[in-house]
Parts: C-alpha cells; sequence; structure tokens
C-alpha cells in the first residue's frame, strides 16, 4: 500500500513567531501523541519563518480520513494557525509514494 505525504507551506508574520512556537508545540502534542499520527513540523533553512507541516499517511484511507474526522481540538488549533499565517494563504501538496 502506498504512503501518502501532505504538506502545508505557509509564512507566519515576523511578529507572531514566539505564539507560532507555542502553538506548534500544541499541534505536535495533539496530532502525534493524542491523535496518533506521523506529523512533524519543519521550518525552511535560509527562509526564516517559512514553515512546511508534514503528515506522512500509511494509506490513501488515512488520507482521505485526515479532514474528515478532525475533532473539536483539532479544528481549534488550525483555526488558531490560520490567524497566525502572513496573509492568511497556505499551499497544500500530496505526494504519493512510487511502488
Amino acid at each position: 500500500m502506498p504512503k501518502v505525504l501532505l504538506q502545508i507551506s505557509y509564512d507566519i508574520d515576523p511578529e507572531k513567531r514566539d505564539q507560532f512556537l507555542a502553538l506548534v508545540m500544541e499541534m505536535k502534542a495533539h496530532f502525534s501523541q493524542e491523535r496518533k499520527k506521523n506529523y512533524v513540523v519543519y521550518e525552511q533553512k535560509g527562509k526564516k519563518n517559512s514553515f512546511v507541516e508534514e503528515f506522512t499517511c500509511a494509506s490513501i484511507e488515512e488520507y482521505d480520513a485526515l479532514e474528515d474526522n478532525l475533532d473539536e481540538k483539532s479544528e481549534d488549533l488550525v483555526n488558531k494557525l490560520e490567524s497566525i499565517l502572513k496573509g492568511g494563504k497556505a499551499k497544500y501538496t500530496t505526494l504519493t509514494e512510487i511502488e
């Protein structure tokens, strides 16, 4: 079964960096520990305040269920993140593993 990567790329407002870093810790705890998702956040090397969230799903079914199975806490975290994004924009990329 091919793996699926969901990458969400965005820039944040520099003055909200501390708020964002605290939110990342909360998101990592929630998605990784409570929701049992393979979830990481990266900052782009050489481009401060530019980040990529990555969910690694074991199957297309797990990927499809990501958005469908958002709980109230997940929705709250996403809403907080959207308020920090520079220009309110994010780019979504979905990659599927070649077998």
